[in-house]
């Protein structure tokens, strides 16, 4: 039994359609797996090293076996120190902290960086110097609006 030429030359075009049908299909299953899966969960880890470095003292975290604490201190590149209950610091990896819950402000700062006590000074002083002049245009369109309010109910407004 014997193998005739033409079934011998069928067989290496078959191989070859074959070996694209076949090539082709993985590559493009590759390439879509690289962007659904690959290529997000790198990010995921350059997000989460980032994160870990960024951590200062006063951050609230979760560590991965979920217990909810305060950043005390940072000890070294690889550790922090974690208040978890009054009284009670823990040692653990930064490796181990899941998430960041908070970020406190900045000592002596408030969230706007000390310019609204600078706003509310300027505000009592411009009011002891002109009385009960009102500072700004918004606050006359106010005080306008407040003074139509009393006279349609009556003048019981004020």
């Amino acid at each position: 039994m014997w193998i005739t030429p033409a079934y011998a030359q069928a067989a290496t075009a078959d191989f070859q359609t074959t070996l694209q049908s076949f090539v082709l299909p993985m590559v493009l299953v590759f390439v879509v797996f690289y962007f659904l899966v690959f290529r997000p969960q790198q990010k995921k880890a350059k997000d989460h090293k980032a994160m870990l470095a960024a951590l200062r003292r006063g951050d609230r975290v979760v560590t991965g076996g979920g217990i909810i604490g305060t950043v005390a201190k940072v000890v070294n590149d690889d550790e922090v120190a974690v208040d978890i209950a009054e009284g009670t610091r823990v040692r653990i990896l930064r490796s181990t902290i899941s998430s960041v819950l908070a970020k406190p402000e900045p000592v002596g700062k408030d969230k706007d960086g000390g310019r609204q006590k600078d706003r509310d000074e300027k505000k009592a002083k411009a009011k002891s110097d002109d009385g009960d002049a009102p500072e700004s245009a918004p606050e006359a369109a106010a005080e306008g609006r407040e003074k139509q309010k009393s006279a349609v109910r009556g003048g019981a407004g004020k």
